[in-house]
């Protein structure tokens, strides 16, 4: 029998630096990168846009199925998200936009709308898994599941930082609030809820740069996979 591709997952809550850790991984081993949370974030964006309930379960369902997304690297190198060839990548980030996200990934039926999409990414030489399920749900087969972890106070800040760096307005004390918000739902939900496989390697990053988190990553990847993470 033809063995699948390889697949490390990365899941965690917001903040903690999985896009980053997911990027450089997908950027130095050349593997497929699958950003889960941005196929909520779109399905959120795509149901509001079409004047949605978000908690029009049927209805949000239907959205994930049809959706029309294309993830295009642009000359940076940074990837460009397309919700019905329109640019969103801007849009995507926002606060407001995890937000619904986290709504519309608590209904059972979205989850399965999504759930084969996600699985088509898992193509040779391998795949980069970033989400809140990958490990415990999508991709239980892993060959290798991360869990990403960091205090609420140094998630809000960092995001906080983001933001002012971006030139937009941020309030330090919403976003501790709509973190605290978003973890309930994300850890409490029925289905899938956000916590570490039985067999993932879990690591705080609280007082981790992005530069320990890539080095203590690569040493995992070459101790399980034996394959040398490129500097």
């Amino acid at each position: 029998m033809k063995s699948l591709p390889p697949v490390i997952t990365v899941d965690g809550p917001s903040g903690v630096g999985k896009g980053t850790l997911c990027q450089w991984l997908a950027m130095r081993l050349g593997w497929h990168l699958l950003d889960s949370g941005a196929l909520y974030r779109l399905t959120a964006l795509a149901a509001l846009r079409r004047n949605l309930d978000l908690a029009d379960e049927a209805g949000v369902a239907r959205v994930a199925v049809e959706l029309d997304v294309d993830f295009v690297p642009d000359a940076t190198g940074s990837m460009l998200v397309l919700l019905d060839k329109m640019d969103m990548s801007d849009t995507l980030h926002s606060e407001a936009t995890g937000n619904a996200a986290s709504q519309v990934a608590a209904l059972p039926a979205v989850r399965i709308a999504l759930l084969q999409r996600q699985h088509n990414f898992r193509r040779a030489p391998g795949l980069i898994a970033d989400g809140r399920d990958m490990g415990t749900v999508v991709f239980p087969d892993a060959d290798l599941k991360l869990f990403l972890t960091a205090s609420a106070g140094e998630r809000a800040y960092r995001r906080y930082k983001q933001l002012i760096k971006k030139g937009m307005n941020a309030n330090l004390e919403h976003i501790v609030k709509e973190i605290a918000e978003r973890d309930a739902r994300d850890t409490q939900r029925m289905v899938a809820p956000l916590k570490p496989a039985a067999d993932a390697e879990t690591l705080d990053t609280t007082q981790l740069d992005i530069t320990q988190v890539c080095e203590r990553v690569s040493t995992l990847v070459n101790q399980r996979l034996q394959v040398q993470v490129i500097p």
